[in-house]
């Protein structure tokens, strides 16, 4: 899907016409601008002077599956009743862009013709009274439409935006079940699919083999060369690689058919496969697809969603677990891997096939995975769990580091990082939360951007940052539990 943001800007009749075109011409230079710096374009629909206007914009754009979502900005003043039916009857994010089209006051030419055209100020405080008055959820971002900053923020919520388009169409593909006793990979998926718009659905594993017995030679052949070109071989064993390679081919042409963009799987559920996929989830991370351990269809989808919203729509996110910790006092780490399915968009560089023993499950053969170390740089994990009742969001900073051993018997990807504000407050912190062991590692998507989408699908959002104490927490914890039993 190609998306795209609608401009639509607020004004009256009041005025006159030659303002309403002076209006109309700067709203069309301002979108085309956006448009230039953003990562979508930003298209200008309507100069709005009447609540028709306002309202079939609005409900045109709930029923256009390109349109993520709307840019609000009143040019002069623009009385907000006739806004009511509109944002009562908004489905679609909304972004109140608080900015006028001058940049400084012109000392000598302003005067009352001046002052009627340019009034966003004015305009921009009665159409931020609306918005609270019908408590709708809103991005405000103020300051100059050629602000770098601005832009910015621009794209970072057009980014959010994006996340909650694709989670309004997102089918999760489940082979089998959870883990067998495992708490936090459960949830409601009536629930999931109301609030969040996932379809969460089980294929049988026996589907999965019966689709890897129709693959052809030929069509292995194809993908092993793609493997060849991304990706070092570091094994002799490629009848592994070949299988890796079949597992995918069938995983991905179920998905497709039936328009999924995550799946989930688990070890404990191979029935007629002889290898976990390993290889075979890890390139189809790579290309866009979300997957989740064990049967964890939240993360899975999660992870889907966060590529879509990182750059070019398939940014530097994955499904990730924390493992193990370091503990010498001031080196204090998280070391974050699986089994064998960590997304190669992590990777330092250039990620290398192995094939080793994995002594859990029900593999026959030793799988094929990719293994590398990650990137250093600023990051975010993001966890969503259900909490009986409503879903909540956490996310926690961190910075990943380059892993400070090479750890040469350690036969999977792994990531090292410093949680915020520091590795025991925010392992506090995050149990405190309820926090999932299962997480998408992101480089791409920030706090904000997750603060922004779990707003515009209205779902509580907990954020550990280096100001977060245990103490603080519990008590947000406690007054958010409040809030959303009236919700």
């Amino acid at each position: 899907m190609s998306y795209e943001f609608w401009f639509v800007v607020g004004s009256q009749f009041l005025y006159g016409n030659e303002v309403l075109e002076t209006v109309e011409t700067r709203s069309r230079e301002i979108a085309a601008k956006l448009t230039e710096v953003l990562p979508y374009p930003v298209i200008y629909k309507v100069t709005a002077k009447t609540n028709k206007e306002i309202t079939d914009t609005v409900r045109e754009a709930n029923y256009r599956p390109e349109c993520a979502g709307i840019i609000t900005w009143c040019h002069t003043f623009s009385p907000s009743k006739m806004w009511i039916d509109g944002l009562r009857d908004l489905q679609k994010p909304w972004c109140h862009l608080a900015t006028q089209y001058n940049v400084e006051i012109p000392n000598d030419e302003i005067d009352m013709d001046f002052m009627n055209l340019n009034q966003a100020a004015h305009g921009d405080r009665e159409h931020g009274f609306i918005g609270a008055r019908l408590r709708k959820p809103r991005k405000i971002i103020a300051g100059h439409w050629t602000d770098e900053r601005v832009h910015k923020r621009l794209s970072d919520w057009m980014s959010a935006a994006v996340g909650v388009a694709v989670s309004k169409d997102m089918k999760v593909m489940r082979f089998g079940d959870n883990m067998r006793e495992v708490a936090v990979t459960e949830g409601d998926k009536v629930e999931a699919q109301i609030k969040l718009g996932w379809q969460v659905n089980t294929w049988a594993v026996g589907d999965l083999v019966a689709e890897m017995d129709k693959v052809t030679e030929a069509e292995i052949d194809e993908l092993v060369a793609v493997y060849e070109a991304s990706y070092d071989i570091a094994t002799d064993n490629t009848e592994a690689i070949r299988y890796q390679a079949k597992e995918e081919i069938a995983i991905k042409k179920m998905m497709d058919h039936e328009g999924c963009r995550a799946f989930t799987n688990t070890f404990q559920d191979l029935y007629g496969m002889e290898q976990l996929p390993g290889l075979a989830s890890q390139h189809l991370m790579a290309q866009g697809y979300g997957y989740g351990g064990e049967g964890d269809w939240k993360v899975s989808a999660l992870t889907a969603i966060m590529k879509a919203m990182g750059e070019n729509g398939n940014g530097s996110s994955a499904f990730m677990e924390d493992y193990t910790y370091h503990l010498v006092k001031g080196q204090e780490y998280s070391l974050g891997a699986h089994m064998l399915e960590v997304c190669p968009s992590l990777a330092a560089g250039k990620p290398r096939i192995e094939t080793h023993h994995l002594g859990i499950g029900m593999n026959a053969k030793d799988p094929a995975r990719l293994v590398f170390e990650g990137k250093a740089g600023p990051g975010i994990v993001a966890s969503l769990i259900d909490m009986g009742g409503r879903m909540r969001l956490i996310v926690q900073d961190i910075e990943c580091v380059k892993p400070i051993m090479p750890m040469p018997n350690l036969p999977v990807a792994r990531v090292m990082w410093r949680a915020m504000p520091d590795l025991q407050t925010g392992v506090e912190c995050w149990i405190t939360a309820g926090g999932a062991h299962h997480t998408v590692l992101s480089y791409d998507v920030t706090a904000e951007m997750m603060r922004d989408f779990a707003r515009m699908l209205d779902i509580e959002f907990v954020h550990i940052s280096k100001d977060t104490t245990p103490g603080k927490l519990e008590d947000e914890l406690l007054v958010k539990d409040l809030i959303w039993k009236l919700k």
